[in-house]
Formats: C-alpha cells, sequence, structure tokens
C-alpha cells in the first residue's frame, strides 16, 4: 500500500523514508469481542534507526489505523528532531555564556567580595598547636 502524499513530504523532511519502517498488522487486544480476536485490524509500526515504536487500534479500519499509525510515527520522529535541535542551541547558549567577558559593574562587585572575604579571614586567628 502506498503512503499518502503529506505522509512521504513530512518523512522525506526528515531525511527518512518508508523502507526505514516495519510495518504489521497484527490482532488487536482489550474488549471486542470476537470481533477483536478474528480481524489485524491493529497495525504497529518500528521505526529500525531510531527505535521508535507505535501501535494504533483506536478505528475498526485497518486503513484508518494505518493512517493515524504513520502520522504519529511522523509526530514522534519530529519532537525528536525539535528536541535535539534545542539541545545543541542550548549548548551553544551556555558556551557562549561562559566565555563572554564579565561587564565592568561584574569585576567591581568580584573584587568587592574577595576584599571581604579576605577581611574575614584575616580577623581569624592563627591555629595553635596545643
Amino acid at each position: 500500500m502506498a503512503l499518502p502524499p503529506q505522509i512521504e513530504s513530512r518523512l522525506a523532511a526528515l531525511g527518512t523514508g518508508a523502507a526505514d519502517v516495519d510495518e504489521r498488522f497484527v490482532r488487536g487486544t482489550g474488549p471486542g469481542g470476537q470481533k477483536i480476536n478474528k480481524t489485524s485490524s491493529t497495525v504497529a509500526l518500528r521505526h529500525r534507526p531510531t527505535g521508535i515504536e507505535v501501535r494504533c487500534q483506536q478505528e475498526r479500519s485497518q486503513a484508518a489505523n494505518r493512517l493515524q499509525a504513520w502520522q504519529e510515527l511522523c509526530g514522534r520522529l519530529e519532537a525528536q528532531v525539535r528536541t535535539a535541535k534545542a539541545a545543541a542551541v542550548d549548548e551553544r547558549e551556555t558556551e557562549r555564556r561562559r566565555n563572554r567577558q564579565k561587564s565592568r559593574g561584574q569585576k567591581v562587585r568580584m573584587i568587592e567580595t574577595k576584599k571581604h572575604r579576605a577581611k574575614h579571614k584575616a580577623r581569624r586567628g592563627r591555629v595553635q598547636d596545643w
């Protein structure tokens, strides 16, 4: 079965394809009696490179479950890409903040704090040996 064009375009934008996904049609679980036990309307997808698995049995129709499963898989892959990009941006920002020059006010406060600590330490007496 061919995938809808919107799913194929989402996969292409992610740099992956339908060939990277294992698609299985399995029998459902849960309430439903004889109908759920006889038909394989549940769709299970597994993206091999990332190991993401999606299972959908919300509808009675296999075709509707298949479409929902593919949409959910695309959504999870897009979320994974977004979090990876956000982590990279956050890492760059952290590095930039760590390496930037201190402002004049920060330097003044730092020196004042050092002088204050030095005065405290100077008031301590020497340790006595008994």
